[in-house]
């Protein structure tokens, strides 16, 4: 039998259990890069979830998270649920807005 040791007390039962994970509470965001914005959309454009959707970016996940990864160089408007600091940065930098949306 799987799990019997004999009579002792199973090894799954003696080692002490931590931490707290339940699931209900997560919430799941999709990653997007500033590096993926240069390729895909305009100077002077407007970057939101529904038109991460057309550009193939984004897929399966409604909430979006917007990471600094790569360079910048167009003015854009960005929306999404949230920013890194270095992405906030990267986008004004380049003369863009980063607007943060609410659920």
């Amino acid at each position: 039998m799987t799990g019997f040791e004999g009579g002792q007390m199973p090894l799954i039962r003696r080692v002490p259990k931590r931490g707290f994970r339940h699931t209900a509470w997560r919430i799941e965001s999709a990653v997007v890069n500033i590096g993926d914005f240069d390729k895909h959309f305009d100077a002077k454009a407007s970057v939101t979830p529904e038109a991460l959707k057309e550009a193939g970016l984004l897929k399966g996940c409604d909430r979006v998270k917007v990471l600094g990864e790569g360079t910048l160089t167009k003015a854009l408007t960005v929306q999404a649920h949230a920013f890194s600091v270095s992405a906030k940065e990267k986008i004004e930098k380049a003369g863009g807005k980063a607007e943060t949306l609410k659920d």
